[in-house]
């Protein structure tokens, strides 16, 4: 298996313009990636949802546990 730093190194052996595809379809992969890992984890917490293991609340309310949870975090 090859290393990040091996496959940085033949990436480096391209011309410009294939670094540059490369960089792009890197890019378009990895948030695909991200976009299809997100759908799952939305399609989880729907089927949690519904299977009463979240309660239901209001924006309001939702919004200031936001708040509550970043402002433990700084």
């Amino acid at each position: 298996m090859n290393t990040l730093n091996q496959v940085l190194e033949t990436a480096l052996t391209l011309p410009d313009e294939q670094q540059e595809m490369l960089i792009t379809i890197l890019k378009r992969r990895h948030d695909e990636s991200r976009r299809v890992q997100i759908a799952v984890d939305a399609q989880q917490s729907l089927t949690d949802f519904r299977e009463g293991k979240f309660e239901a609340q209001s924006a309001n309310d939702a919004i200031a546990e936001l708040k509550c949870s970043l402002d433990d975090l700084v």
